[in-house]
């Protein structure tokens, strides 16, 4: 049976081991995908170090999955092969849970998720269900494009659905591996973009990106600067740190909301006065589905969004996630087969 390379996890908080497995066959509403390119995210080390109960080992990671359908399985009739698709985080869902029932496929009770549920794309060739597929132009490079099946989808979905309209002033919370991005679409959704950053270091790039305005975090009062600024109708928190979110939220407007979308396990201070007057709010926004990633992948397409990257190839997985874990990536790291 002819052979592919794998990554993959042995046991939780081993590091990453080079193996040999045959190629897998897809089965029955599934596809097996040539993967071309893998995002290594944040929230692989939940594969990496066993997080979630009920991992089976050894794993692979990856849910940034670029690549072209290479076989199909019995009755998928809908997804040919050669076709470019993408996986993200949402690996498919159970259809009988009342969420799922109700299409609220995100909140699906028995979710899957790629690189957790299944093996997902620090390999050559994966097999995915259907459900999980999205459809990726033939333009953007699967490199480019593998980052914004996760980071990507995350900014652009919880930007579109935020309420904000054109004008309006949005923040955006820290310039890394979702912030970057997430300036990059909000200046495309016609707002008005306030990045901010702690330090002077990436006032230019954010000037660059596409931000109005730069707001140090660690020079002035965040939130004095966004009042200064007009009041923000949406601040999307990126950046992992609840009380780096907690300093901005008096900087929200009337109706305004803070989106967060960064994961944090310390938590966000907010005094009630702040949320009762002028009708502000807190939420959470976790990426989305098949669907979101395509509307996510034709935008930037047509409106030149891209992902700031660097690639090692799949042989050099344990120094690329070093890479990511170290917070030093400009700004998603990838792995190239």
């Amino acid at each position: 049976m002819p052979k592919m390379k794998v990554a993959q996890v042995p046991k939780p908080g081993a590091d990453f081991e080079i193996v040999e497995r045959e190629i897998p066959q897809p089965g029955p509403g599934a596809v097996r995908i040539r993967v071309q390119a893998c995002g290594i995210c944040h929230s692989d080390v939940i594969t990496k170090e066993g997080l979630f109960p009920g991992i089976s080992y050894p794993r692979v990671p990856g849910h940034e999955v670029a690549g072209e359908i290479d076989e199909v399985g019995a009755g998928v009739k809908e997804w040919k092969k050669g076709e470019r698709v993408g996986v993200g985080w949402h690996g498919g869902q159970d259809g009988t849970c009342l969420a799922s029932r109700r299409g609220d496929f995100v909140n699906c009770a028995n979710v899957k998720i790629c690189g957790i549920s299944y093996d997902g794309g620090y390999q050559e060739y994966m097999v995915a269900p259907v459900e999980a597929l999205a459809r990726m132009p033939e333009s953007l490079d699967a490199a480019e494009a593998a980052p914004l099946m996760c980071a990507g989808v995350t900014t652009f979905n919880s930007l579109r659905h935020s309420g904000a309209v054109p004008s309006d002033l949005v923040a955006i919370q820290g310039i890394g591996g979702l912030g970057h991005l997430g300036v990059q679409f909000a200046k495309r959704f016609g707002y008005r973009v306030a990045a901010v950053g702690r330090g002077s270091g990436n006032a230019a790039l954010a000037k660059r990106l596409g931000a109005d305005a730069y707001i140090d975090s660690a020079a002035t009062d965040p939130a004095a600067e966004l009042q200064k600024l007009g009041g923000a109708s949406v601040i999307l928190a990126t950046a992992p740190s609840g009380k780096a979110m907690s300093a901005l939220v008096r900087g929200l407007g009337e109706n305004g909301t803070m989106v967060v979308v960064g994961a944090s396990m310390d938590p966000i201070e907010v005094a009630p006065n702040q949320l009762l007057f002028g009708k502000k709010g807190v939420k959470g926004w976790a990426g989305g589905i098949p669907t979101d990633s395509e509307d996510t992948l034709r935008f930037a397409e047509m409106t030149g969004v891209r992902a700031m990257i660097e690639k090692y190839p799949l042989e050099k997985v344990n120094q690329a996630y070093a890479r990511m874990m170290s917070g030093k990536a400009e700004f998603r790291v990838v792995l190239t087969m």
